[in-house]
């Protein structure tokens, strides 16, 4: 199958390699052209869950990626979606199938909108996260340090089996469907993950310091991980909504029996199975997560009157710490009570 893959950072390298170990062919597209540099010439070096070295098909434009790909899938950081959601509505051809992984907070139904302007439907599946946990490594590299067992995913429109079928022909068995995007929008733990991991080690970023994650999740950082999380299930109940906790999340992940958060990171800190942290502030853990993330759910929580006390905290601290506005940074926006009316004629 060809598959186009938006994006050459370390989900868009991670993803192409494991869609060659299953026979596929990925082609890549860089918006900028220079993550791709390094693969006109050379091999794709993969280590960790994966091992080898991979020759990879480059696109000089996204026009180019998806003709004649069955499958889209958009692989790069929250703040380019914008634009690459603009070259699928303009390229994207009937029955293709779009894959965002993982979505913003609301990134399919800003997605769905722009389609819907230019008079395409094509069926878009949301991740709740990344199938592989990745990290660039230099010009030409990744390394892949987990394949999850299971992701969420909801597909929109909610009756899609036959785009449900190619993405799981693409990428195998990995997906609990959800019949719900809202609940798909709500499952993506890395806003709050991300802003606990961020703020307690923030020097450490600026700095350039190497860090592990795994061990600087302490007993403190997990206690405020559960209270930032529960504001996410309780926003979750508020909107009608299911969802996993961040501890079920961990299961999934680590397989450790499921327990507070506090007892689930000392087991993670004993296994030490986890990446480094960031070694700049100038990361996704904020750039994108804050923005694209946090500020959308606080957004959420006001429409419907759930106390994401915290989550407003946090994103005041870090825009702080920026000397940025980052709840002005959004440009996915997406009218939210005119969202909520319609699916509430939905349901």
């Amino acid at each position: 199958m060809r598959i186009a893959i938006l994006g050459a950072g370390a989900v868009g390298r991670a993803s192409a390699a494991y869609l060659l170990t299953r026979g596929h062919e990925p082609v890549i597209w860089s918006p900028s052209g220079k993550s791709v540099s390094a693969f006109r010439d050379g091999p794709l070096a993969a280590a960790g869950e994966i091992v080898g070295e991979f020759r990879l098909a480059i696109a000089d434009s996204a026009e180019a990626a998806l003709q004649g790909a069955e499958l889209v899938m958009v692989a790069l950081p929250a703040n380019g979606h914008r634009m690459v959601y603009e070259e699928i509505a303009q390229h994207a051809s009937p029955g293709q199938v779009i894959v965002i992984s993982a979505q913003p907070v609301l990134g399919a139904f800003a997605l769905q909108s722009r389609l819907r302007q230019v008079g395409k439907a094509n069926v878009i599946l949301a991740w709740g996260t990344t199938l592989l946990r990745s990290r660039q490594v230099g010009a030409s590299g990744v390394r892949i340090n987990t394949i999850r067992k299971s992701v969420d995913m909801a597909p929109l429109p909610s009756e899609a089996d036959a785009a449900i079928a190619v993405c799981r022909t693409a990428f195998g068995d990995k997906f609990d469907v959800r019949p719900d995007m809202l609940a798909i929008s709500l499952t993506n733990i890395n806003p709050q993950a991300h802003l606990a991991l961020a703020l307690t080690n923030f020097t450490r970023m600026e700095r350039g310091e190497t860090w592990g994650q795994s061990e600087n999740l302490t007993s403190g950082v997990a206690r405020f991980l559960e209270r930032l999380d529960g504001e996410r299930l309780a926003l979750a109940r508020k909107l009608g909504l299911s969802v996993r906790s961040m501890a079920e999340h961990y299961h999934r992940t680590y397989g450790f029996p499921i327990a507070s958060l506090e007892a689930m990171a000392a087991e993670i800190r004993t296994e030490g199975t986890g990446q480094l942290g960031p070694m700049t502030e100038q990361s996704r853990y904020v750039l994108e997560d804050a923005p694209f993330g946090l500020a959308s759910l606080i957004r959420l929580g006001r429409a419907v009157g759930a106390d994401m006390v915290l989550h407003e905290a946090g994103l005041a601290i870090l825009s702080a710490l920026y000397g940025r506005d980052f709840d002005s940074e959004n440009d996915l926006l997406v009218d939210i009570s005119s969202l909520l009316e319609g699916l509430a004629e939905q349901a």
